[in-house]
Formats: structure tokens, sequence, C-alpha cells
């Protein structure tokens, strides 16, 4: 692979001829998934391992070099951080401890979608038998391939891997350094070792410094019995091999939700535990109950309110990578108790920071265990002028991965170039890759203060072809004014559309240039188009 070849061209560790550069194989299965947390290690396995955590990876003749700029961490901040700056002269270094691409690549992202796709294949071809309409005879059941499956997830992970690789960051400029970072001093990192390598730890001197560690899947405490079952969360649920019978899934956000469709598509009993009453309390008022009906009508996924666990049973351990445990989860749902067995208990329950551990105190760097890093609006920290943060470990900003990445510009520019970029100037859209897709962007929950514009699906002329009116677009304004200051879309490429909302807000196009933008026909994202021209409409002049 790409990875490989590249890998074998730039190793720094010896003289060694690319024959002799020790690549991941099945032998390292063990080392693989106990310090990675990676498994099965099959071909795609190793290539990705191969790209975003070699098996020996050294960097000579840095003992007096200072950097302009240090990234610990090596998911989207952290490698577009140090690249940025490598591609604009700085002498920039990478630290990164476990495989880089991060949560996003190797088990967020990219993982997700790619099993998605498939269970959208499936409700296609479901759909398609369902109604002679459309023409497509299939003789049988549909029939799911669960490993496949996840063999083309890890074929397709593998194959994007190389953009992320220490090969590709060495090609750019970039020091990675594979260890885990943490300060000794206001100017000075420690690497220490990882993996059970015996070399001694390295110190690095910087200029400038961006922690990018990223976030993690939060889990609650306090509930008896979870800490030692063997729950999963995203880290490892793209290590399945079988699929469960039946999900319990606890949380009810993003992640929750998109697993909870795409498990239920493939066959798995999903439960979905709710905290309060509805989906997205904090968001657009109407998008929770429309989506619930959604996944419980399309999909089958069941959703109980006001639900608490209250106790974890392990009942059955997995001998091995192809077997499944069993637990017992019981369950408070608006006063009543339940008790749900399950080979699969999925916590998707938030995220936290991962702060711990780095010796901020040592650089006088201000952080919260719960928020993260606490930074000014130039992404700076609060109490270190040399020190920034970036994405997800960083305090009151969105966890997501184009944020980390537009943070990661704003730091570089700021850093390096002393600047005055502000993360109070970015306009920031989410998506959620259900099917509809939800995305929204800026303030949805609407007020006495705002004035709404919807447009249904069920008038769109694409999507009634499509036979998919499922859906809405919904565009919150100033009152009395075009001014745009939110946007909520449930439709099957919501997270397309939302995107010209983003740049109208980020350019101060009011909702009225939408509706005076011509948008090609027939096309979803005419419903956008849709909103202003109501809003144009009511402005009409008209003949006595």
């Amino acid at each position: 692979s790409f990875a490989q070849e590249a890998y074998c061209k730039l190793h720094m560790g010896n003289k060694s001829t690319p024959g002799d550069v020790p690549q991941w194989s099945t032998d390292d299965s063990k080392m693989a998934k106990e310090q990675l947390h990676v498994w099965p290690l099959d071909d795609d396995n190793a290539k990705l391992l191969d790209a975003v955590h070699p098996k020996s990876w050294t960097v000579e003749g840095t003992d007096e070099t200072v950097y302009d700029l240090i990234a610990i961490g090596a998911g989207a901040a952290g490698l577009v951080s140090s690249r940025q700056s490598a591609r604009r002269g700085a002498k920039s270094a990478m630290i990164s401890a476990q495989l880089a691409g991060g949560d996003c690549l190797n088990v967020g992202c990219v993982p997700s979608k790619a099993i998605i796709r498939s269970a959208k294949m499936i409700r296609e071809v479901r759909k398609a038998q369902a109604k002679p309409e459309f023409g497509v005879k299939i003789g049988g059941p549909v029939e799911v391939d669960f490993n496949q499956i996840m063999q083309r997830m890890r074929k397709l992970r593998a194959e994007i891997a190389p953009i992320d690789s220490h090969a590709r960051g060495k090609e750019i400029g970039v020091d990675t350094h594979q260890g885990f970072g943490r300060f000794i001093d206001a100017n000075t990192i420690e690497v220490v070792p990882v993996d059970g390598e015996e070399s001694e730890p390295i110190r690095l001197k910087f200029k400038k410094a961006a922690i990018c560690t990223g976030g993690r899947a939060l889990v609650p405490k306090g509930i008896p019995g979870l800490d030692k079952a063997p729950y999963t969360t995203n880290e490892t649920l793209f290590n399945l091999t079988k699929l469960p019978k039946r999900m319990v899934i606890l949380g009810s956000g993003v992640v929750a939700l998109e697993m909870a469709q795409v498990f239920a598509t493939f066959g798995s009993e999903v439960t979905v535990l709710v905290r309060g009453d509805k989906l997205f309390p904090r968001g657009d008022p109407d998008a929770g109950p429309y989506l619930q009906k959604s996944l419980e009508e399309s999909s089958g996924v069941n959703f109980l309110k006001y639900a608490k666990i209250t106790k974890v049973e392990t009942l059955h351990e997995a001998e091995n990578e192809d077997d499944l445990p069993l637990m017992r989860v019981s369950v408070n749902s608006d006063g009543d108790d339940l008790e749900l067995d399950a080979e699969c208990l999925l916590v998707a329950a938030g995220r936290t920071p991962n702060v711990e551990s780095l010796n901020l105190e040592a650089a006088n760097i201000e952080y919260d265990l719960k928020r993260g890093i606490l930074v000014d609006d130039n992404a700076r920290s609060t109490t270190n002028p040399n020190i920034f943060s970036v994405g997800d470990c960083t305090a009151d900003v969105p966890r997501l991965t184009h944020m980390a990445g537009e943070m990661a510009k704003v730091v570089v520019q700021n850093a390096l170039f002393d600047d005055d970029w502000k993360l109070s100037s970015l306009v920031v859209p989410s998506c959620m890759y259900t099917e509809p897709e939800f995305a929204s962007v800026g303030s949805v929950t609407g007020g006495d203060d705002v004035d709404v514009y919807t447009a249904s699906l069920e008038h769109n002329d694409r999507s009634i072809l499509e036979s998919d009116k499922e859906g809405y677009a919904k565009i919150f304004c100033k009152k009395g004014t075009g001014t745009i200051i939110g946007c909520s879309i449930i439709a099957s490429r919501a997270g397309e559309i939302i995107n010209e909302v983003t740049l109208a807000m980020k350019h101060g196009i009011t909702l009225e240039g939408i509706g005076r933008n011509i948008h090609c026909y027939p096309t979803t994202g005419e419903s956008v188009m849709s909103c202003g021209l109501q809003l144009i409409n009511s402005k009409w002049k008209r003949l006595n």
C-alpha cells in the first residue's frame, strides 16, 4: 500500500532495507488488541496500523531543536495544526500516543459512515421489495452478512488511512514523535514511549504548543456493575465481527441514534435509553419527536423515556473475538422497573475531554476536568499565552471533527503569525447521519423575537419523485427581518443542504438572498429557497 511504501522510504529509525522494516501482522494480534484496542488484526487492520501507528518509528537529531509549534495529539486537531504549520515554514512536530487520525478515522466518522452506507442499502432493497411500484423484483428475503459489512468498513478505513499517516506527515515536514506527551515546564514537553518500548523518554522544546488530545466516551459512575461489565463504546464498537442479537444503548445523542438505526437495520433488537421525555430537548422542538417516529417506523428502534440504568449484571464473558458477552441491564423507565438482556451495551452518553496526565500544572495551564482546557476567543490558554487548545479537549466548543480542523487553522494563524482570528466568528453546522439526516446550525429554538419559515418536503418535487417525502427545512430569522440566526433540516441529504445556509450566515446573506438564489430543479435543496420565497412573497406589492 501507499502507506507501507512511504513508511519504508521514510523510516528514520535505522539503516534497514525496506524488507527489514517491521510491519504489523497476525502475530501481533494480542499487542494490537491490548495496547491499541484494535481487532481483528486482518490484512486491512494491519495496513491501518502500518500507516497510523507503525511498529517502529523514530525521529533523529531533535536534541537541540526548538520547535515553532508542537501539537500534542494526532487526531484532526493535531494533524491540521502540525501540517499547516509545516507547510507555512514552521519547524513543526506532532506527538502521537495512539492512532494517528484520532477518533474520526479510527472509531468515529469514517467507520460509522461505512456501515451507515451498508444499512441504507439494506433499507433500499427492502423498500423496493415491499413496493412493487419501483419495478424491482427480488426473490426471497434480504439477507444481511454482518461479517462482510465490517470487512468492507475495515478495507475502506485502511484505504483512507495513508492521508493521516506518519509517513505523509514526514513528507510535509512534520516530525512525528510516537509516545505520550506531557508538560515538564512552560516550554518543554516530555514524550514517554508507548507500546512497551524500552527507549528512554525524550524532551522537546517549543515556542508555541497546541493541546490536541481530543476526548473520549463518558462512562457514568455509580451504576452498580457497569465498571466491570464488558460494555462497548465507539472505541470498540467497530471491532465487532458478530452481530449482537440485542443491543441496549445508554444515551440518545448523535452517536446513539446513528448506531441504533444501523444495528436495528442489520437485525439487532435495539433499545435506546432516553434520559428525559424527548430527543434533542435543547434543539429544534419539532426535530426530536419527528426523528423518534421515523426511527421507530423505518427501522424498529425501541425507545424508553425517563430511563435510568440501576444495575448491570454480566451473565457471560466473551471467550474470543468471534464471541459476544451477555449482560442483564436493569432499567427504571418512568417509574417502571425492567430487565433487558443484551449482547451489546453501547455507552454513548456524551463525551469527556482528555486532559488528565498531561501535567498541565507544570506549564500553568488552567483546565476543568469536565469541560477541558480553558481558552480565550483566540483559542489561547487563559493562563499561558504560548499554549493553545484545539478540538474536543477545549472547553465550551462544539465537539466536531470539522470544528477541530477549523480551530487548528485559527491557532496556526494566531500562534505563528500573531493574528487575531476569533473562535466567536465561526459558524459551525452539525449533522446526524441517520435516515433521514438531521442537520442544524445556529439558534433553532425559536421564541417570541424569532420568525420561523418552514418548507415541508411533502411539496418538494424531488422528494416526491424519490418517494422520500420525509422531512422539512426550517430557517429562523430575527423577528421582522431576513437576518438568519439558525436553520434546522431533516432530509435525506440534510448535511449537504445545510452548508448553503451556513455560508449565508457567515457572510451576512439574508433569507431573501437565499430565496433569490437560483437552485437547480428538481433538488431537495430547493426547500431552503422555498423558505426564502415565503419571506419575499410576504412583501410583494400587489395590483389593486
